[in-house]
């Protein structure tokens, strides 16, 4: 059986960290590991994480990439399984992750999407069909595979040591999971299940600032890896066209 570390980045977020680890530690399937990156939090999250029992890495330089890069270099499992502070996933999460990893292979992601609480209709509905439709649909085109859902996704250790050189890790401005998306190689997968759901909080919606904060990001990660590996060439070596498909017998 392999095991499992979950890793959540987290700055200024006690209560909400307080009930995802709530929400971990009632899993069917236990973690061997819960690691929260502590992003220099003021709040009192080192007494949540001392209370829950679970290792907490500290981490001074800003940005969720860097937390996340610091989980997963911090975290022993074979599977890195990854929430948010905010993210309050099912008891049978954890399980089915397992399963499908274990099903796919070593050089596989596994994502779904989150079902978001709180907020207003209004806000909750652009989460859903704007932030998390939009992004599966528009930047899976561009990627040539579905990307990965920061609030909920998991990876093999193998596939992050292969990978986490290639993050930005120092740059607070870039989004981590659309990030470590476009560094995932042509022999590497990503497996998005519209069945595996999490709990996420609507905040982020409550005012089109906060939306707009997240698109500057997104087009400042895309920025900064357009330069270093052109979109249109990145996407060839992932879906091949015409008479290569056809020679490889895929459907089209």
């Amino acid at each position: 059986m392999p095991t499992i570390s979950v890793v959540i980045p987290s700055r200024n977020d006690a209560p909400m960290l307080s009930a995802c680890l709530a929400a971990v530690q009632r899993q069917t399937r236990q973690p061997e590991e819960i690691v929260v990156v502590d992003n220099g939090s003021t709040d009192g999250t080192d007494a949540v994480c001392a209370a829950a029992g679970v290792r907490r890495v500290p981490l001074d330089v800003p940005g969720i990439a860097g937390a996340t890069a610091a989980g997963f270099d911090a975290a022993a499992g074979d599977i890195l399984a990854r929430l948010d502070a905010d993210s309050v996933p099912p008891p049978d999460w954890l399980e089915r992750v397992e399963k499908i990893l274990e099903a796919q292979g070593p050089m596989t992601a596994v994502t779904g999407p989150g079902d978001f609480y709180g907020g207003n209709r209004l806000t909750r509905w652009i989460g859903r069909t704007v932030y998390i439709g939009g992004y599966i649909r528009v930047v899976g085109l561009l990627l040539g595979h579905p990307p990965l859902f920061g609030s909920n996704f998991a990876l093999s250790a193998p596939m992050w040591k292969q990978l986490r050189e290639r993050v930005h890790r120092d740059l607070p401005q870039v989004h981590d999971d659309l990030d470590l998306s476009y560094q995932i190689r042509p022999w590497m997968s990503v497996l998005y299940d519209p069945t595996l759901r999490v709990g996420v909080s609507a905040r982020p919606f409550d005012d089109w600032s906060g939306l707009r904060r997240r698109l500057v990001m997104a087009w400042q990660t895309f920025d900064l890896n357009f330069r270093a590996e052109p979109p249109l060439a990145r996407r060839r070596a992932r879906v091949p066209s015409g008479p290569a498909r056809r020679a490889r017998g895929d459907r089209g």
